[in-house]
């Protein structure tokens, strides 16, 4: 693989002190990740709506909900690999976090390097994978006027019966738009999703996965209105979603 297009883990920093964020975010992406931060759970509730992540670093003391709060929160939401920072001595807060959900914990202080050793040998441990249908595996889904088929990997045209077989890239654009109905994705955020990467300079992968996705599902792809695109933000299902 081209080294600029590789995949690499994307990791989340959620820590109230912004020193800590930034020199964690610098020290990973010198270490070949990706990095983005969050400095309380507010914050970082919107990057997870918006984006993949690989594993969270996430501090417990923090102002809000703690992160022993979303620690327990996110356990139960899906199975993304959570490094817990303690308090030096609080051997309360690593062994709680450890019964709720966390696969490891640091005490602070802590040297930058046992952290990247720790979120490499968690990475290790769970593969840094998960399904390709995300949240959808194994389901089906109705939007618009078709019935999605997670583990068939088609399409259903919910009048005709007509069915459609999806392309790998088609089903996880498709299935990124169907766990975020009437989100607005930009390109970027697509991109992170769908192959875990950045965005080169003009880069119309998305773009051209739209297309030919529009082309499977709208009555008329010059005129989208199942997946529209908004002006300066990027693209957003406009549909509901339902389980069936």
């Amino acid at each position: 693989m081209n080294e600029k297009h590789k995949v690499k883990p994307h990791i989340l920093i959620v820590d109230d002190h912004r020193e800590i964020r930034d020199a964690v975010t610098r020290y990973l992406e010198k270490n070949g990740f990706r990095a983005s931060a969050a400095r309380d759970a507010v914050e970082m509730d919107l990057k997870l709506a918006a984006g993949r992540f690989d594993l969270i670093v996430l501090d417990v003391m923090m102002p809000g909900e703690d992160g022993l709060s979303i620690c327990r929160r996110l356990s139960t939401q899906g199975n993304t690999p959570i490094l817990m920072l303690t308090a030096l001595g609080e051997e309360t807060d690593r062994i709680v976090g450890l019964e709720i959900g966390a696969d490891d914990y640091l005490p602070k202080p802590f040297n930058p390097r046992e952290l990247l050793a720790r979120i490499k040998a968690i990475l290790r441990r769970k593969g840094h994978s998960e399904p390709v249908a995300g949240t959808l595996s194994g389901q089906k889904v109705r939007f618009a006027d078709w019935i999605f088929d997670a583990d068939r990997r088609t399409i259903t045209h919910i009048e005709t019966g007509g069915e459609q077989p999806l392309t790998t890239a088609e089903f996880k654009l498709l299935t990124v738009f169907l766990e975020r109905p009437r989100f607005v994705l930009s390109r970027d955020q697509l991109l992170d999703l769908t192959s875990g990467r950045e965005a080169q300079v003009f880069d119309r992968t998305i773009d051209n996965q739209v297309s030919r996705l529009r082309r499977k599902i709208e009555p008329d792809p010059g005129k989208p209105r199942i997946i529209t695109t908004v002006r300066g933000g990027g693209y957003s299902l406009n549909a509901n979603v339902e389980h069936l």
